[in-house]
């Protein structure tokens, strides 16, 4: 096995890994994502996040298009929206968490008019924050489904997100060509139409394998499938959504709960900026949900614990309702901007026997 590039993980719920590609499979990655997300045409690229990850791989598409790559050290709010102003930035990439930050700021003081493609990646987002985005800086959002197993798995494009329609903000999109997709249950074998199981994918373009890493490279790619460990669904018109990270999911009293469900609902309320849930030990219960939240600038007199996870169990029910909230003024993310749960997580289970 030729080696022609090394990758590693974000790390978010493990230990990171090195992923190892051929170099024709970096050249077939390139030209899927060139053909798929509407770049423009002599494209002004911003590279806000680590071109190690995800960023990165947006660098040679806009190479292909004749574009300029703008390279910028970290996420700044003000950074980013002056040097997309500036340099009349027609594309850019963020996370989730990016995202939410932007909307933190006096977007309207600020030329954006540039602006053809925004694709969001890394993690999913809340669809009321999408919303909010699109409605504000206009309907230029593209999402992309990968993994740094394999890039990319699903795109929805600009198009694609109709605020008319809630599902369509809640979609990860359409399987590439270069994809092959089945949602498999526990037993590794194809559930239900329109049931949720674990994501599984087949291409020419998924990893070799992790470097010197046997035993996590055969249980990735078993039954010469790529097991993403997200737990999504197809719906009837072949549109993946995701429901959450496998290894996410809460079992609390022997029920599951996932992450997402409980986030976006607090995305959705008025006062909060971004939330992050996790399951925290508990001795009846096994798992209790905690979720750690920021609120939003001046909203600290109009949001108490109480009140959010009443307006959680209101729309969800007492069960996906958090037991305990955690104020927070920034949440711990990893070096790509995602959401660091482990780092959440440590001070609650560090002490536990039993890590579920």
């Amino acid at each position: 096995m030729g080696i022609g590039t090394l990758n590693f993980t974000g790390g978010t719920t493990g230990r990171q890994k090195a992923i190892v590609r051929e170099a024709g499979q970096v050249a077939l990655m390139a030209i899927a994502m060139n053909s798929e997300l509407e770049l423009p045409d002599a494209v002004q690229y911003l590279a806000i996040a680590l071109i190690s990850h995800v960023t990165g791989q947006l660098i040679a598409p806009t190479r292909m298009r004749g574009g300029t790559i703008h390279l910028m050290k970290k996420y700044d709010t003000g950074h980013v929206l002056e040097t997309i102003q500036r340099e009349r930035i027609s594309a850019t990439l963020m996370v989730p968490t990016m995202i939410y930050k932007l909307l933190e700021a006096p977007l309207e003081a600020f030329d954006l008019s540039s602006l053809e493609l925004v694709v969001y990646a890394g993690s999913v987002i809340a669809p009321d924050r999408l919303r909010e985005a699109i409605q504000r800086i206009g309907p230029v959002f593209s999402q992309v489904y990968a993994q740094t197993e394999f890039t990319p798995i699903a795109v929805l494009r600009r198009g694609g997100h109709d605020l008319d329609d809630p599902t369509s903000l809640s979609a990860c999109g359409y399987p590439l060509a270069t994809a092959e997709i089945a949602i498999l249950g526990d037993c590794n074998e194809p559930v239900a139409a329109g049931d949720t199981g674990e994501i599984c994918v087949r291409s020419p373009s998924v990893m070799q394998g992790y470097l010197e890493q046997s035993e996590a490279t055969l249980e990735a790619l078993a039954g010469e499938w790529l097991h993403t460990g997200d737990i999504g669904f197809l719906d009837p018109r072949g549109r993946l959504s995701i429901v959450d990270r496998k290894k996410d999911m809460i079992v609390s009293g022997g029920s599951n709960v996932y992450p997402r469900e409980v986030e976006d609902v607090l995305a959705a309320h008025a006062a909060v900026a971004s939330a992050a849930v996790i399951g925290v030990p508990h001795a009846t219960w096994g798992e209790a949900v905690a979720a750690f939240v920021v609120l939003r600038a001046g909203a600290e007199a109009e949001a108490e614990a109480a009140d959010l996870i009443a307006y959680v169990r209101e729309r969800k029910g007492s069960l996906i309702a958090p037991k305990q909230i955690i104020f927070a003024d920034a949440l711990p993310t990893t070096p790509f901007g995602k959401i660091d749960k482990k780092k959440l997580r440590a001070p609650y289970w560090e002490q536990e026997t039993r890590l579920i």
